[in-house]
């Protein structure tokens, strides 16, 4: 692998330093989040999450990767706040019609549906955010990956900030120091960068998100040389030079809707999908040996990406008496 021994240990000390899981109450008093949240308001509400999340999955199993996705996208943005769910109105301008969720962002209509089911079972109770918590350890589940307790607790934002959600969600096409600094502003660190990656184990990419790997990243017509250059002969068939831009490809080509550590494997031998994906592997030496390990251990894999979900669950929450419990996930409560 050429690494030496001396970064070996950097990361074996990252590894050690991965988040602590909190699946135990914390501190409620404080306004922090806990698992139980709302064992006394409202007893079955994991169970209605899950029964609904699981329909839609049942129904089409591209909507785990999109309903794990939005509690990214969220996160990114403002804190973990539900703020991508409203949709614009007043003043309100909606993040939904940001670059990295135009054409793009999907599965709200599953979140009303969690919405409307909990709202019949104990009405003002349930957070939209911590519906997105909830619906993202549910999806990854459903696909086979791993399982966490969710910390709950969370309450919904009264606005949104389409700028943040241009500038603030890591890009496909960002550089490796870019992507990095997007986790670290938000509170994640390297570690975490990687092993959330790996949601891209499930799931889809527009062309338009690849394009200039396979066309030249400055306009020369060139193939990326860190793209196994038979896979991108193959994706140009589908994704070509003009056109064809909402065109949809599966990320992980050994098993696109099985949540495993196959994405990394894809990495290793010069087939991630997207520049951010695959500058993990060419552009540092930590996260290259990161890859390597998630690529032969899936244990280790789901460890981290249980831990790190937890951890970007915690991304500025509006606890106490901020925020609101919103009584329709796409609007805020002053509207109604």
């Amino acid at each position: 692998m050429g690494i030496s021994p001396m970064w070996g240990v950097v990361v074996l000390s990252l590894v050690a330093l991965a988040p602590i899981c909190l699946s135990h109450k914390i501190n409620d008093d404080e306004g922090n989040l806990y698992p139980q949240f709302y064992d006394h308001s409202c007893p079955r509400a994991q169970e209605i999450v899950r029964s609904v999340v699981e329909q839609a999955v049942a129904k089409e199993a591209r909507m785990a990767a999109s309903l794990l996705r939005l509690h990214f996208h969220d996160c990114f943005v403002k804190g973990c706040d539900a703020s991508l769910l409203l949709d614009s109105s007043g003043s309100i301008t909606s993040e939904k019609r940001s670059n990295s969720n135009r054409n793009s962002a999907r599965g709200f209509e599953v979140i009303d549906d969690i919405k409307s089911a909990l709202e019949h079972e104990c009405p003002q109770t349930v957070s939209c955010a911590d519906i997105l918590a909830l619906a993202a350890r549910d999806s990854t589940v459903l696909a086979g990956g791993p399982n966490w307790e969710v910390p709950l607790g969370r309450r919904d934002s009264r606005d949104a900030s389409l700028s943040g959600s241009n500038n603030n969600i890591p890009a496909p096409n960002n550089t490796f120091h870019t992507i990095l600094t997007k986790f670290k502003v938000v509170g994640l660190d390297l570690v975490d960068m990687v092993a959330l990656s790996g949601s891209h184990t499930i799931g889809d990419a527009r062309c338009t998100s690849f394009k200039a790997r396979l066309y030249g990243q400055s306009g020369n017509g060139r193939i990326d040389t860190s793209l196994d250059q038979s896979y991108a002969a193959e994706l140009r068939t589908k994704c070509p030079r003009s056109g064809g831009d909402q065109n949809l490809f599966i990320m992980d080509i050994i098993t696109p809707r099985k949540f495993d550590n196959n994405y990394y494997k894809n990495i290793v031998a010069s087939k991630g999908l997207l520049n951010s994906d695959q500058v993990m592997w060419t552009k540092d030496e930590v996260s290259k040996k990161l890859v390597e390990l998630y690529a032969e251990d899936m244990g280790l894999f789901f460890d981290h990406f249980a831990k790190s979900m937890v951890k970007m669950g915690n991304i500025s929450p509006l606890t106490g008496s901020r925020g609101e419990i919103r009584r329709v996930c796409r609007r805020v409560n002053h509207l109604f």
